[in-house]
């Protein structure tokens, strides 16, 4: 049986990869995908499932990778390779990380723009998460007291990461297709 949820990730640094093998590890290879660097992914591999997890770092000022920095986890020529793709019918979750300590005008800002990306292109998005127990002035991330999916800083509070993951798996498992 082919897996129902598709992991896709960028990272520049590997904290994102690290995430995105954390969250791959809590289900079966029926539940979700391997991770995939998301410039490995073609629309066509984006569009097989019904499910999507999507996860980014935020990089300086708040910018998605490939927005100002020259790495090879460009999420700007990846939203550009996917054009006008319809993902109606899609539903994903988001995760991005940030450091909310040097950027905290910016905290994981590159979220917002996966966001309106995929909300542009008729995906539902799942998975808002509360912005208590953070500490930044700042994100286009936010709408009302939730971020628009899993916020992390593996800078500042990495000692976090499992169980806010754990807890956000938890919350999206209805809407995506995951055991509980």
């Amino acid at each position: 049986m082919a897996a129902k949820v598709g992991l896709f990730f960028g990272s520049t640094t590997g904290n994102t990869r690290k995430v995105a093998k954390l969250i791959k590890s809590r289900f079966d290879d029926a539940t979700m995908s391997e991770p995939v660097r998301i410039t490995k992914a073609s629309p066509e591999d984006l569009l097989a499932y019904d499910y999507l997890i999507l996860g980014t770092p935020t990089l300086g000022d708040g910018q998605l990778p490939g927005q100002s920095a020259d790495c090879d986890e460009n999420w700007e020529e990846a939203l550009e390779r996917l054009g006008d793709v319809s993902l109606a019918g899609k539903t994903v979750a988001l995760f991005g990380l940030g450091d909310q300590a040097t950027y905290p005008d910016a905290f994981v800002d590159a979220l917002a723009d996966l966001h309106e990306f995929v909300t542009a292109h008729g995906a539902r998005v799942v998975g808002a998460w509360p912005a208590d127990g953070y500490d930044f002035s700042d994100s286009r991330a936010l709408q009302g007291d939730s971020f628009v999916g899993l916020a992390l800083d593996q800078d500042n509070q990495a000692d976090l990461t499992e169980e806010r993951v754990d807890a956000w798996l938890k919350s999206i498992a209805g809407e995506m297709g995951l055991p509980s």
